[in-house]
């Protein structure tokens, strides 16, 4: 074959190469696909309207889910536990709400980056043991006391002795206070002497020598007043200040409540702190207004009833501590958490998270990627 049919044949070659060969497909658009998430009633980040689900969790999955293109199908439990269950036995693919990522829980799923970092924080009656003025249930509880039977009983034996000393001085006196018996001629000095303490003595000494004593145990009295008041006084309010909840460490004898399975539970009991669990965290809002001394919960929940439905009947104690970051929990190795952490880190990085954060916050204090 001559050269000039090899050349003929190597432009046919390139020609068939370049011009003939098919065009490369546009990439294929994302596969629609529908995702069940594992949710239940806890404000501010998951709220039931009816049938509608809103909150700050379910704001940021929808953004999440809008932007992968998905389709949320979602499923009501009972608790966090609840949700660890479904997303185990495959009855979701997703759990959303306030689960807080712990050592523990990363054995048994994955987790998304977090998507807000916060900790706990404490609950307590709205001026609940801030009143510096003692009230009727104070007085009462002083007066039945042990500390009010213990100055009773000095005081008795106090005046035991000038009793004895007047009733010998006066049962002499034609105009005697007593009686010349000793009973009830003590009982009647007795009287007089204890209730000279308290400047309200029943009668008055006619001889000489008893007007001295009374003088000199008037003066007696009003030091032991004097000294039973500050005493009392001090107790009331040490007892009010050492009653005050201002941190974990105010709640070891206290009644405290919380919900079972949860880090809140799981905190309490490592510090050696008992509580009482209530099944809902709304169950242990009420168990608050019936007495109990404190809730000790997630803090953004706390936060949020104190400033809805809490207004006025329930207040935050002391700063948040055990800090924790919440995310959402998947199945070990799902093949959801890669697309769903990186829409979370456009939704960063775009501002639509700090939109979200600031509408059920109202600040962005956390809100900083650095943060979670």
């Amino acid at each position: 074959m001559s050269r000039r049919w090899y050349a003929l044949l190597l432009v046919a070659i390139v020609v068939g190469l370049c011009g003939g060969a098919p065009a490369l497909a546009p990439p294929a658009a994302a596969q629609e696909r529908t995702v069940t998430v594992a949710v239940y009633q806890m404000p501010p980040f998951v709220i039931d309207n009816g049938g509608d689900w809103t909150g700050f969790t379910i704001e940021l999955w929808e953004q999440i889910a809008q932007r992968l293109g998905w389709k949320t199908n979602y499923i009501t439990v009972s608790d966090v536990k609840g949700q660890q269950q479904a997303v185990a036995d495959g009855k979701a693919d997703i759990a959303a709400g306030g689960l807080s990522i712990t050592a523990e829980r990363a054995q048994r799923f994955d987790f998304s980056q977090p998507i807000l970092d916060a900790g706990l924080q404490i609950l307590v009656p709205r001026n609940d043991h801030t009143d510096n003025t003692p009230g009727l249930r104070s007085f009462l509880g002083l007066l039945w006391s042990k500390t009010m039977l213990f100055w009773l009983a000095g005081a008795a034996l106090v005046a035991l002795i000038p009793a004895h000393i007047m009733w010998l001085i006066e049962r002499r006196h034609p105009d005697s206070m007593v009686t010349k018996s000793y009973f009830p001629g003590i009982f009647q000095a007795f009287a007089w002497g204890f209730g000279s303490l308290a400047a309200a003595a029943p009668g008055s000494p006619q001889h000489w020598v008893g007007r001295s004593l009374a003088i000199l145990w008037g003066f007696a009295g009003i030091i032991f007043v004097a000294l039973y008041t500050a005493n009392l006084t001090a107790n009331l309010t040490v007892e009010q200040i050492e009653s005050r909840i201002t941190g974990p460490d105010d709640l070891f004898g206290k009644s405290v409540v919380t919900v079972p399975n949860t880090t809140s539970a799981d905190y309490l009991q490592s510090m050696g702190i008992g509580f009482t669990s209530k099944p809902t965290i709304e169950d242990c809002y009420q168990a608050l207004k019936e007495g109990q001394d404190a809730v000790v919960f997630d803090a953004p929940v706390l936060r949020y009833y104190v400033t809805h439905q809490g207004v006025g009947t329930a207040e935050i104690a002391g700063p948040m501590f055990h800090d924790e970051d919440y995310g959402l929990l998947f199945r070990l190795g799902s093949d959801l958490r890669k697309p769903v952490d990186g829409a979370l880190l456009a939704i960063r990085e775009d501002g639509t998270y700090q939109t979200i954060y600031r509408k059920w916050f109202g600040s962005d204090e956390h809100a900083s990627g650095e943060h979670n």
